[in-house]
């Protein structure tokens, strides 16, 4: 029996959320964690709500602000209310449908890779936003786009998990030596009543690994602020000469 599949899983869960339509949680099922589930009422989260990571970063945010894979928008509308300016993007249409029903000013369908010609300030992937460059092989250039976006006194805003913790102990030495996929390289499929994602390769990245990437292509990479669960935020900037 072929599987009923759904290009915009999370946009829908987050339009039946919005619309009053909401019933059931989206589930997750990934190569390291199993089944599991995204809440989605978490997604339209205050900033009471956010954990301890995002707040920082909520406080560290200035200038003209890019929110990268925006979601329910609750990182822009807090910005908003803050008097910054934001641009919303995510390659969600639903998502992109919901920022606009709650109120986010500028809410654009657009993959990061195709914001060119444009400068900010600040720019936020939070949720592990960076997991969209998908493979370790992708960040230098992933980092590098987000570089070419920076006006000079920039920043970039990350969060993510180093998810060694998630391996077996007998398994994390064998990891680590082997020459094989880097670890924090996981493909995950979503389920919302009942139709299917794609399969969907996300990256979850160590901050040492980061940190020597983030180096190699000119940009700095300070420790900002430690989570309660192995996830940690960043501040990357430019090497100043």
């Amino acid at each position: 029996m072929n599987k009923e599949t759904n290009n915009d899983i999370i946009g829908n869960a987050l339009l039946d959320y919005q619309l009053g339509n909401f019933s059931e949680n989206i589930i997750t099922y990934s190569s390291i964690a199993g089944n599991d589930q995204m809440d989605v009422p978490f997604l339209f989260r205050s900033f009471d709500e956010m954990p301890i990571i995002e707040q920082k970063a909520m406080q560290l945010c200035h200038g003209n602000v890019l929110d990268i894979g925006c979601g329910a928008g609750s990182h822009a509308l807090y910005l908003q209310n803050k008097n910054l300016k934001v641009k919303a993007i995510d390659i969600s249409k639903g998502a992109i449908k919901t920022c606009i029903f709650r109120g986010v000013k500028n809410a654009t369908i657009q993959n990061i890779w195709n914001v060119k010609n444009e400068k900010f300030d600040t720019i936020l992937a939070l949720m592990n936003g960076i997991g969209v460059c998908e493979k370790l092989e992708n960040l230098t250039a992933f980092l590098l786009h987000l570089k070419l976006l920076l006006n000079p006194n920039g920043q970039i805003l990350l969060d993510s998990s180093d998810v060694i913790y998630m391996y077996e102990e007998q398994n994390r030495e064998t990891l680590l030596q082997k020459n094989e996929k880097y670890y924090g390289e996981v493909a995950f499929e979503m389920i919302y009543k009942n139709k299917f994602s794609k399969l969907i390769h996300w990256l979850f990245v160590d901050f040492n690994t980061l940190q020597s990437h983030a180096k190699n292509v000119g940009l700095t990479c300070d420790l900002i602020k430690e989570g309660y669960h192995h996830d940690f935020l960043v501040k990357l900037s430019l090497n100043k000469n």
